[in-house]
């Protein structure tokens, strides 16, 4: 069975302490779950009956390829022109409750662990007809076209629809479920789920140029950022700038998973701060 982490905001009450795990660095940071709070949400254009936590953003000395949302959506509501920007590709993965997703005039059902590929410049509109509130993840990233290769397709599935794959030699530890071929090289960024059971790890500490975000669905486990061995819990983002070392213990009792994207398969930029 499978559980994640969805935030619900509120506010802490004034008793509580202020010292948390919250970490804003050159090349890492950490939301914890506790920051997800009423007063940081945001709205959007076009938007009904709908609030949002921003995770990451492009900004100097942040997030340079993307931006990570988890979107509320209250009963009734949603759009009917959600992306405003046609250059921009997006990933919905949905935590909590249900939303009705129509892409390209087909209607799709996505419950938990629903996942939807989204290709610039296309149609789609997002409803909840239910009668509870839903969350899901909302990734976008500005899509970088290569002549004479084609913009990827539009694709709806789910989690459970998608094996797991083991890392070599971990005796499945450690898996990954891909969403997308990774010799594709129409798609420009990944968003897969990473799983660890209990005494998985990363043994070596990954440095390279892929920037990440990663979100913890289920489960708690020590994350080498930098040179730091940060705790981390499901609900806690984390953002890696390229090439910061990384590297994970899963220690917890239960499996330690996450949502995590990537930049790949296109050639590095050779200005700086030139568009992606």
């Amino acid at each position: 069975m499978t559980n994640y982490y969805a935030p619900h905001g509120g506010h802490p009450a004034q008793t509580e302490l202020l010292t948390d795990r919250a970490m804003f660095t050159e090349a890492y940071a950490v939301i914890p779950k506790g920051v997800y709070r009423d007063i940081v949400t945001s709205n959007l254009p076009f938007w009904d009956n709908t609030r949002l936590w921003v995770l990451a953003r492009p900004l100097s000395g942040f997030a340079e390829t993307f931006s990570q949302y988890i979107v509320e959506v209250s009963p009734g509501g949603g759009s009917d022109k959600p992306e405003l920007d046609p250059n921009a590709e997006g990933v919905l993965f949905v935590v909590e409750g249900d939303i009705t997703l129509t892409l390209q005039g087909t209607a799709h059902t996505l419950k938990p662990g629903g996942y939807a590929f989204i290709p610039p410049a296309s149609s789609w509109t997002l409803r909840n007809t239910s009668g509870e509130a839903a969350r899901f993840h909302w990734i976008r990233k500005h899509y970088q076209a290569v002549d004479g290769i084609p913009h990827p397709e539009a694709f709806v599935t789910n989690e459970q629809d998608v094996e797991a794959v083991p890392m070599p030699g971990t005796e499945g530890r450690w898996a990954t479920s891909r969403f997308v071929d990774p010799s594709d090289v129409r798609h420009d960024m990944h968003v897969n789920i990473v799983t660890f059971e209990p005494g998985g790890v990363i043994p070596f500490a990954e440095t390279h140029v892929m920037e990440h975000g990663l979100y913890v669905l289920e489960g708690k486990a020590v994350y080498r950022l930098n040179q730091d061995w940060v705790e981390v819990e499901a609900g806690d983002f984390m953002w890696l700038r390229a090439f910061c070392p990384q590297a994970c213990y899963a220690g917890g009792p239960d499996r330690f998973r996450y949502l995590l994207y990537k930049d790949v398969n296109r050639h590095m930029n050779l200005l700086l701060n030139s568009p992606r």
